[in-house]
């Protein structure tokens, strides 16, 4: 089994590894490595197509985190109380939303949002009034967060859910026994004890928006994320340039995961 685990690691982890040798490549092929050299990282860095990608992913995956991570604990929250046939059902409908491909809910995304662009635009174009040009609602950074959020919410709700079944219920029941108000236990106790995993479903709805590619070709519209611009790129051949933007990529979605991971385990040993 140890061997069997370390070859898994190994094949994934590789392929990885050569990425960020080869970007410290000095010659202008990928696949030749001439020399230790950082100068692809700057530019990279220096490039304006690539700065402005990457300032539309970081908006983005921000504003897709901060949507995930106060929608999706409101919903584990609500869902505290559910039980029953009903319980069963949002169970299934959340753990669906993160098995679904992305492919799949990139193109019913873009067939939902079409449709409802179909119906208001010409409804907005019949109430603005008359000579003025009424709004238009059309692909662009709107669409990009609410499919992102779509799908990262149900990771938050998992995370949350799972932290509050194992926060000790005696806590609860003697801040009842206090007199506390409902919002005074949720602010004074709850709300403490959750953190850790609302920081973390944060830090993964931030990760997941941040790398995702196939969402967001469907539905961002004329906006350019980081990963649409390295697949653009990369149809032109893999450059030392692309490896430096990929091992970048892949050191700050590590390093978060790595993160949250260790918030996750300092709240479960806090709790028990």
């Amino acid at each position: 089994m140890r061997l069997y685990a370390i070859s898994v690691y190994l094949f994934l982890y590789i392929p990885i590894g050569v990425i960020a040798v080869f970007s410290f490549n000095s010659g202008r092929h990928a696949s030749q490595f001439m020399g230790f050299s950082t100068k692809w990282y700057g530019k990279a860095l220096s490039n304006p197509f690539v700065m402005d990608a990457l300032e539309t992913s970081l908006i983005a995956a921000f504003l897709t985190a901060c949507l995930a991570a106060s929608l999706g604990t409101m919903a584990a929250i609500a869902l505290q109380g559910v039980s029953g046939w009903l319980r069963t059902l949002f169970d299934a409908l959340i753990y669906i939303a993160v098995m679904i491909p992305g492919i799949v809910i990139g193109i019913a995304t873009l067939i939902a949002l079409v449709t409802v662009f179909g119906w208001v635009n010409p409804m907005l174009a019949a109430l603005w009034p008359e000579g003025a040009t009424p709004p238009q609602l059309n692909m662009g950074m709107g669409t990009l967060v609410a499919a992102h959020t779509m799908f990262t919410m149900a990771l938050v709700i998992i995370i949350v859910r799972a932290r509050i079944a194992g926060m000790d219920r005696s806590l609860l029941e003697a801040s009842q026994d206090l007199f506390a108000t409902p919002w005074g236990t949720f602010r004074q106790v709850t709300l403490p004890l959750i953190a850790p995993a609302i920081l973390a479903g944060f830090l993964l709805s931030f990760t997941f928006s941040f790398d995702d590619f196939i969402i967001a070709f469907f539905v961002a519209g004329s906006e350019t994320t980081l990963p649409i611009y390295i697949f653009s790129s990369i149809r032109r051949g893999v450059t030392p340039e692309i490896n430096a933007i990929g091992t970048m990529v892949m050191a700050a979605s590590l390093m978060l995961l790595v993160i949250a991971q260790m918030l996750l385990r300092r709240g479960v040993s806090k709790s028990g």
